[in-house]
């Protein structure tokens, strides 16, 4: 039985973890997922992903806590450097991904929201957090780094120190999660998720200029201003020598919306 599900709806690859009850990641599911992004980041029809956790009351509740009490530390180290790895190729896919939270995000199931570029979630479904002090550890898939960057070193120490879980909206006014959407049900607030994911997919937007823009941010952001501009400069002239930016340019002169392909 798969533990990742990968399916392609106009231009966008949703990519599903299935491990019930809680959807927690093991070194097989990290090793699907892992194929998952490749797959996705190599696939030219694709111009979004989706990630999101199977049924109502999960999106994640990270490592499979009873695999990693029985394994020994080199595997342990293994598992963690390899998830590492994986999160990071979802970052750096220049393609935008989109988590998709409905229900529970704690531990490294956030860890994996948090390589995400954008993040909604459904009202009341869940909380999310990072526990892990709580188990004698720390959030060892990127949660340390990411928390900080994404809600500043302050607050992230002490939300990781004490452990604490919290709703969703709590984690909106951090800056977390995007948006929290008021949907009725699992299917709407999926369907909501597809219908968002669809604005940042030709002909609506020029899907490659977006994912320059992540790359730019993510890559940028860890490098000097200067060499960060350099590679802005250089992504932007890639995207000069496109079809899109020719197209962008004189839909606006005609005052007529853009037609884009994505490339």
């Amino acid at each position: 039985m798969s533990l990742v599900e990968y399916e392609t709806l106009s231009g966008i690859a949703r990519i599903s973890l299935v491990a019930p009850p809680a959807n927690c990641y093991s070194h097989e599911m990290m090793t699907e997922l892992d194929a998952a992004i490749v797959r996705a980041r190599f696939d030219a029809g694709v111009h979004a992903i989706v990630l999101r956790g199977a049924g109502e009351k999960f999106f994640c509740a990270g490592a499979d806590i009873a695999m990693l009490r029985g394994a020994d530390p080199y595997f342990k180290y293994n598992f963690c450097l390899h998830a590492n790895e994986t999160l990071l190729r979802l970052e750096q896919t220049p393609k935008l991904v989109i988590a998709a939270i409905d229900g529970h995000c704690v531990g490294g199931g956030l860890e994996i929201a948090m390589a995400a570029d954008l993040r909604v979630a459904r009202k009341g479904s869940g909380k999310c957090g990072l526990p892990e002090v709580k188990l004698g550890v720390l959030p060892g898939t990127g949660g340390t780094q990411r928390l900080v960057r994404a809600v500043g070193k302050a607050r992230a120490i002490e939300l990781m120190a004490t452990g604490a879980t919290f709703d969703f909206e709590t984690a909106e006014r951090m800056g977390l999660l995007n948006h929290v959407w008021d949907d009725p049900d699992h299917a709407s607030f999926h369907a909501h998720v597809l219908a968002w994911a669809s604005e940042f997919v030709p002909p609506k937007a020029p899907s490659r200029a977006v994912g320059f823009i992540k790359r730019a941010c993510q890559s940028g952001a860890e490098v000097s201003l200067s060499e960060g501009l350099s590679l802005e400069r250089e992504l932007q002239q890639r995207l000069f020598e496109g079809d899109d930016a020719g197209e962008g340019l004189a839909a606006y002169l005609e005052k007529r919306a853009p037609n884009f392909s994505g490339t």
